[in-house]
């Protein structure tokens, strides 16, 4: 699916434009003039239709006149994974979105689960526990563990996935 976008000026008296690359966007905005024949420098960067990673991508880094094509060049060169874990780093965790960001320039674990007691239960299943007899996993208080896990691990919502994930 392609990417629509919308360059609203900052000059109300200038009507803005829809693009759908960068090209597009420097033609557009090169020719853009006010009602006084003045030039458009300035534009908020509106996403307006394409698929919901991409939309969640443009919300995390903030997108903005500086960073369109480092946007444009994420879209078309990483796949879902790295998008998520830009987004969680830089919408959550609080890591910046600079020209020379790349998804492994940041260490975070990510997990695909609804709910934090589904992370717990995980946990003990992969036997962080160590092995627990049959007999006393219907003791195993999951809820205090999914409380215990929350001091490191944190829930959010990506693309319509829900995930676990923890900023190193």
């Amino acid at each position: 699916m392609t990417i629509q976008l919308h360059a609203q000026p900052y000059d109300i008296s200038a009507a803005g434009f829809y693009f759908d690359s960068y090209e597009d966007y420097a033609d557009k905005a090169l020719k853009m003039r006010n009602a006084y024949g003045d030039p458009v420098e300035e534009f908020e960067i509106q996403f307006i239709d394409g698929d919901q990673i991409d939309c969640d991508l443009a919300r995390a880094i903030g997108l903005n006149q500086a960073n369109l094509k480092q946007y444009f060049d994420a879209v078309e060169d990483w796949d879902d994974d790295d998008k998520t874990r830009v987004i969680l780093a830089v919408g959550e965790c609080g890591y910046t979105f600079e020209d020379s960001t790349q998804p492994s320039d940041f260490d975070l674990d990510i997990y695909p689960f609804d709910t934090m007691r589904e992370f717990a239960e995980h946990f003990v299943e992969e036997g962080l526990f160590g092995d627990i007899p049959e007999r006393l996993q219907f003791y195993i208080d999951y809820d205090a563990i999914a409380r215990d896990l929350g001091m490191d691990y944190a829930e959010a919502e990506v693309a319509g996935t829900r995930l676990i994930y923890r900023c190193a």
